[in-house]
């Protein structure tokens, strides 16, 4: 690290948890962000402030004045750009020192698999399950740790799944994808605006924590907050041997 650096990330490098290797981890790492709403909005942002050396972001949306309740990477100025345009724009003014990259798309199978295969750990910030399983697969394909974020009027829930472990369990675990599960969304079903904040800034958390290797992450735990009393349940679950996904990579 040069002396800017070591003056910008220097609240990191007085942890002695993260010290300058541990910075020299993130400046090393390599985010891929899929969704750059309301929860990549804040966990882009706290990526690029805390030296994540690239981020990725994936989005093929363009930026609502009904976004701007709580997708606080975007501007009113904004309104119009691609999403992935207009959080390049923000993540550089914060700190112009790490690559930006995005992917304006909605991502095939394949296009998901090569993007996860460069990652040092990916984001899910998407609003549906089947983007969540497609990730799922790729990140368990590649041996790529997963930080899941999810919010919905005042509930949000958070894990992480790294298979990299073989007793860890992956998303499929959690949600086997042949189980029907209710499709709500922000548009129709509302969201708190601060929620999306909490739950995207925790995933960006696990995520810093992931590539700097720090402390025990959420694997095997899935947090869910209800923000109307701001009360938080901790469900702990275990891998699935006869995951669909996961089960077949360990046979």
């Amino acid at each position: 690290m040069n002396d800017q650096q070591l003056l910008r990330y220097s609240r990191h490098i007085l942890l002695d948890d993260i010290d300058i290797a541990g910075q020299e981890k993130l400046l090393a790492g390599h985010a891929l962000v899929i969704g750059a709403g309301g929860l990549g909005s804040p966990a882009a942002l706290y990526l690029a402030s805390a030296g994540m050396g690239k981020i990725t972001l994936v989005d093929d949306d363009t930026v609502d004045l009904t976004n701007l309740q709580r997708q606080i990477m975007h501007t009113t100025a904004r309104v119009g750009q691609l999403k992935v345009e207009s959080g390049r724009q923000a993540l550089e003014e914060i700190n112009p020192d790490i690559d930006i990259v995005t992917v304006a798309e909605r991502v095939s199978d394949a296009r998901l698999a090569e993007l996860v295969s460069k990652a040092s750990v990916v984001l899910d910030c998407s609003d549906n399950f089947a983007t969540r399983h497609a990730v799922n697969r790729a990140c368990v394909q590649h041996k790529v740790p997963l930080v899941s974020g999810a919010a919905i009027r005042f509930d949000g829930q958070i894990s992480v799944f790294d298979t990299r472990r073989d007793d860890a369990p992956c998303y499929a675990c959690l949600f086997p994808p042949d189980q029907q599960f209710e499709e709500v969304q922000c548009s129709t079903m509302g969201v708190f605006s601060p929620l999306v904040g909490i739950i995207g800034t925790m995933q960006a958390a696990e995520a810093l924590k992931l590539v700097a290797g720090v402390g025990e992450s959420l694997s095997g735990r899935l947090q869910i907050l209800d923000a109307r009393c701001m009360e938080w349940t901790s469900i702990r679950f275990a891998r699935n041997t006869a995951c669909p996904v996961c089960g077949a990579a360990h046979a």
